[in-house]
C-alpha cells in the first residue's frame, strides 16, 4: 500500500484513520506478547484473525484500512480507556477489534482462522482458548 493510498483512505475513514499509522506487525507482536493474558484469548483471537486476513487478495482497500485502524487502536497506548487501568483497560480495544471482525467477516477466510488458532494454541496451549 502506497503512502498516497493511506492518505486517501484516512480522509475517507475518519475516526479509524487516526490509528492506521500506529500499526506495524512488529508493534502488534510486541503488544500481544506484553498483554496477552490481560486481553484474553478472544481479544487476541480477534487481533490475529484480522492480521492474517490482511493476506486475503480479494479484500478491498477500505476493509484493509478498517483492519489497520483497529489493530493500530489496539497497539496505541492512547485510547478511550487507557490500557493500564486494571480490569477495564482493554475493554475498548476488544470492542474495536470485535467491530472490525464484524466489518471484515466475509474476508476472514478459513486460512486466516487456522493461522490465528495455531498461533493461539502455541501461546496459550492446545485447547485452552
Amino acid at each position: 500500500m502506497s503512502d498516497k493510498d493511506i492518505i486517501d483512505m484516512k480522509e475517507e475513514n475518519g475516526q479509524w484513520s487516526a490509528y492506521v499509522s500506529e500499526f506495524s506487525p512488529e508493534k502488534l507482536w510486541e503488544k500481544i506478547k506484553g498483554h496477552a493474558k490481560k486481553v484474553g484469548c478472544e481479544g487476541i483471537r480477534s487481533a490475529l484473525r484480522l492480521f492474517y486476513a490482511l493476506d486475503n487478495p480479494s479484500m478491498p482497500l477500505k476493509t484493509k484500512m478498517v483492519i489497520y485502524g483497529a489493530l493500530g487502536y489496539f497497539i496505541s497506548p492512547i485510547d478511550v480507556i487507557p490500557d493500564f487501568i486494571p480490569v477495564v483497560g482493554f475493554t475498548d480495544d476488544i470492542g474495536v477489534l470485535a467491530a472490525a471482525v464484524v466489518m471484515a467477516a466475509s474476508y476472514i477466510d478459513a486460512e486466516a482462522k487456522a493461522k490465528a488458532d495455531a498461533k493461539l494454541a502455541g501461546w496459550f496451549g492446545e485447547g485452552t482458548c
